[in-house]
């Protein structure tokens, strides 16, 4: 999988959403604070950090950790934004700026995931 991470942010600088698409889960907390700071460690290869702000009124801010080879971002951020609309901002139980915690959405985001990684135009060897 060429997709690492998801992370939806919200306009306080809190992390109200993660995904780790390529490593088991952790139990430890990740917490951001405003401005963000991020700080990658290279290990092997390098990582691609693609910002997508598509909710300007409310201030919601969408990370894809991913490898650099990887193609349509873009697309996968316009894709996160709209499972984001219908499935958490939709459901009457979400309140904004709260953690996402619906089963739909993550089901969706999943798919998108695995739609986006199967569409890399390149090979495990490459």
């Amino acid at each position: 999988m060429a997709i690492f991470s998801v992370y939806v942010v919200n306009k306080a600088g809190g992390l109200i959403y993660q995904y780790d698409n390529y490593v088991p889960r952790a139990e430890a907390e990740k917490t951001f604070s405003y401005p963000l700071d991020l700080v990658l460690k290279i290990h092997d290869e390098k990582v691609v950090v693609s910002f997508g702000q598509r909710d300007g009124i409310r201030g919601i801010k969408f990370i894809v950790l991913a490898d650099p080879r990887q193609s349509g971002i873009d697309a996968l951020l316009r894709k996160i934004y709209e499972i984001y609309s219908d499935f958490a901002l939709k459901n009457p139980f979400y309140s904004l700026e709260m953690p996402i915690r619906c089963e739909l959405f993550d089901q969706n985001l999943k798919g998108a995931l695995e739609i986006a990684d199967k569409a890399s135009n390149f090979g495990p060897g490459s």
